[in-house]
């Protein structure tokens, strides 16, 4: 105990009633329910609900500005904090957290030992203790021995914070902290808070070190070919990744730096609104184990039964598990470079192709765009269209650093490694989401993607899209034709003309703040979709 309040001391604590160090899986399961934080379904997971909060609050995260980040951080998309309010609001949730329970986790952010991040995270609920436990990568007992955190997250759900106080503007907020090396999380219960500030922390520290940090997924054959999945929430990295046929690398966050590829984390964070059993097997399993944490899926009181098709709290519901837990996981979260390097969209509009092969201009601006679109009546407030969604690096809420940082260690990655690069749209298809278009099924998706990675789609013939420039195959085997050429699957052929060239106007719109940045190739790519929008 005395070790453990010491660790605390370091950051600001004085007079917890009690800390839990470091403890294990089921004994944070066990003190979750006593503390009545969450309960077991059925199967043996544990279910929590966060809520107000069923999602990240994008607009109450905050940067620390001060003399180190003033000329770093990419301040058009990050919310500036002076240091002092940071200081005021860290006094704050100390006096807040005297007297309560404490949980610590020692953890690493990264898989490559020259790259990771020694990360304390400190909570007040045990189920984030076990959540970010999953998430990020478990030290051996020998490590922890020595374990010094080179940054500190301090997750207090229960504490309001004071806009007037703290400098935010509502009760809830996310401080980074580069100078102090600390996160302070207060306001929500929304457990991806904590491990989408670990990796803004990596976005912001390794590119210094040449390593290209990544929203994105990755998988392995075999034989050693590495595919990397960058997307957006939704579309499909954590599905498409965990593969019975290939092992799993890790289903969000990597780094690509010279020995390869890594994962930052541990676990996996898998939506399972509407989880087919037949269609991703090996995620549905992980709802029906003990040791899970299901965020906001609906259990009966009486059974603990599951329905995972009730979106009573959120269409956000989440399973958070140990990667170990999907067959054919990597045990080191290390590979090599990647051969094919594949950009997800969920295009509600129904204009992009099932899948197309980009030059590597065309993927950086496909990168630097970060196009997906949500589909209508999903959110409060949409409409009836769908809405688009341009987010650049597939991530832009995480990239405290300007997106042509990103980007140009992507370019020059995928030149060094000769990458094929491809889009893939896991969106609708024969029309938009709202007027009669179809979902891509996954097992059509799957057969595509199969296709690029046993390098049997290099042989297809190609159609060159008149609008976007990409690739479209004119035929694969298994697969109708007219569903790999959206105009092809649109019964109203000048209604497709007049939506394509509306998502093209779209892009060019979204683009034009990244013009100044990107070399004469990307240039090209992005003066073709300008002119077809005419």
């Amino acid at each position: 105990m005395a070790d453990s309040a010491a660790k605390l001391k370091a950051h600001g604590f004085s007079g917890p009633n009690s800390v839990h160090d470091n403890l294990h899986e089921t004994r944070l399961i066990e003190m979750a329910i006593a503390k009545g934080e969450a309960r077991l379904a059925d199967g043996g997971a544990l279910v929590a609900l966060t809520g107000l909060h069923t999602g990240r609050s994008a607009s109450d995260k905050y940067v620390v500005k001060d003399a180190g980040s003033e000329d770093k951080v990419w301040w058009e998309a990050n919310k500036a904090l002076s240091p002092e309010h940071f200081a005021q609001l860290h006094a704050d949730m100390m006096a807040y957290a005297k007297g309560r329970e404490i949980f610590v986790q020692d953890l690493w952010g990264g898989a490559d030992p020259s790259h990771r991040l020694p990360v304390r995270v400190i909570t007040e609920f045990a189920w984030h203790s076990l959540f970010i436990r999953h998430l990020l990568i478990r030290p051996d007992a020998a490590s922890l021995k020595d374990f010094e955190p080179a940054f500190t997250v301090i997750d207090l759900p229960g504490f309001k914070a004071d806009p007037v106080r703290h400098g935010c503007t509502t009760s809830t907020i996310i401080a980074l902290d580069f100078t102090r090396r600390m996160v302070l999380i207060a306001g929500t219960s929304y457990a991806g808070e904590m491990k989408k500030s670990v990796f803004t922390i990596l976005n912001y520290l390794l590119p210094e070190k040449g390593v290209m940090p990544m929203h994105c997924s990755a998988n392995s054959s075999s034989k050693g070919d590495v595919a990397i999945f960058f997307g957006l929430s939704g579309t499909g990295k954590t599905t498409l990744s965990a593969d019975s046929a290939r092992t799993l690398v890790g289903d969000d966050e990597h780094g690509w730096g010279p020995n390869g590829v890594f994962n930052f984390e541990g676990g996996c964070y898998a939506k399972v609104i509407r989880l087919s059993r037949e269609a991703e097997p090996e995620i549905y399993a992980t709802t029906e184990r003990f040791g899970t944490v299901l965020e906001n899926v609906v259990c009966d009181p009486e059974t603990g039964a599951l329905d995972l098709d009730d979106e009573r709290y959120t269409e956000n519901t989440r399973a958070a598990y140990p990667i170990h837990f999907i067959p054919h996981a990597s045990e080191t979260g290390r590979v090599g470079h990647p051969a094919n390097v594949i950009m997800l969209t969920a295009d509600a509009f129904g204009v992009l192709p099932p899948i197309a092969k980009l030059s590597p201009s065309q993927a950086m601006y496909h990168f630097l765009s970060g196009f997906t679109a949500r589909l209508a009546g999903t959110e409060k407030g949409m409409g009836r269209e769908p809405e688009p969604t341009f987010s650049t690096c597939f991530g832009a809420p995480f990239m405290p650093l300007h997106p042509s940082v990103y980007g140009n260690l992507l370019r020059d990655l995928i030149d060094e490694h000769d990458c094929d690069c491809w889009l893939v749209n896991t969106g609708w298809n024969g029309g938009p989401a709202s007027a009669g278009g179809t979902r891509m099924p996954i097992k059509l998706t799957r057969a595509l993607l199969h296709g690029v990675l046993n390098g049997s789609l290099a042989t297809s013939q190609w159609n060159h899209d008149p609008v976007f420039g990409f690739r479209i195959p004119v035929a694969v085997g298994g697969v109708n034709a007219k569903v790999l050429n959206p105009r092809e699957a649109w019964g109203d052929k000048q209604a497709y003309d007049i939506q394509a060239r509306r998502l093209a106007d779209l892009f060019r719109d979204n683009f034009r703040k990244f013009i100044p940045y990107v070399d004469e190739r990307v240039l090209r790519a992005a003066d073709q979709i300008a002119q077809a929008a005419g």
